[in-house]
């Protein structure tokens, strides 16, 4: 059975990337009962905790088998994607991975080892154990973690989104609270016809249909946009 170990170092640095990923955001939640996360994405929910050694009862992954979740099953599905285009007899793939941290001169490195294994009845060659290799190196959670990170915190306060404007097309309203709006630059990017920051005012109605606007406003991740059917509510808009 081959083994390639790879070892992957990152740093968190500015990045200004303004398309997201995901079209609805994850949805983490924690009350009293240490350390129970609950974790919801686009088709269910899951449980994180914290091991009992530090103070969890170890009732799901830990934050750190999550990041290291994350980066395996990117590998493992890039490489059978890869397998399959080529049509290559490996029938499973399988990796460990695990990280430690070092620190020197107040500076902390972050490495992740990742150790690809392909223990089929039939060994590979070596120049396809070779590109394979190189495949995983790229695949798309590798980038994030090796490429230049940003994580940008927000914090709402109820008496920031008391303000709010109303747009119409004569069908739908769109709500904009400018207090909460941390993202505009994602709807401009993404419907500029509609949404404009050098126009006044910004949020051209006109410039697209209903399905279109309604579609980039449920993509909202702060609750800065929103929008109703006219026949729901007859509050005058702003123009």
């Amino acid at each position: 059975m081959a083994v390639y170990p790879i070892s992957i170092k990152f740093s968190i640095a500015k990045s200004t990337h303004m398309h997201y990923k995901l079209e609805k955001p994850i949805l983490g939640t924690i009350g009293t009962e240490k350390y129970q996360c609950t974790i919801e994405w686009r088709n269910g929910k899951f449980i994180s905790d914290e091991p009992e050694k530090t103070g969890g009862k170890d009732t799901g992954p830990d934050p750190n088998t999550l990041l290291l979740s994350s980066l395996i099953s990117c590998t493992l599905i890039t490489l059978r994607m890869y397998i399959d285009r080529k049509e290559w007899d490996i029938p499973v793939i399988t990796i460990k991975a695990n990280l430690f941290q070092t620190v020197q001169d107040d500076k902390t490195t972050t490495v992740i080892d990742r150790d690809i294994s392909f223990p089929g009845p039939t060994p590979l060659d070596r120049e396809k154990k070779d590109r394979l290799l190189e495949i995983a190196q790229h695949c798309p959670i590798s980038k994030i973690l090796e490429g230049d990170v940003k994580i940008r915190s927000f914090v709402y306060h109820e008496e920031e989104t008391e303000k709010e404007m109303k747009y119409t097309n004569g069908d739908i309203t769109v709500l904009w609270k400018p207090d909460v709006c941390k993202h505009s630059g994602r709807c401009v990017t993404q419907l500029p016809e509609v949404f404009d920051l050098k126009a006044r005012p910004w949020v051209n109605m006109q410039g697209a249909d209903t399905e279109k606007i309604i579609d980039q406003v449920n993509k909202c991740p702060t609750g800065a946009l929103s929008w109703f059917h006219n026949n729901e509510q007859k509050d005058p808009p702003n123009t």
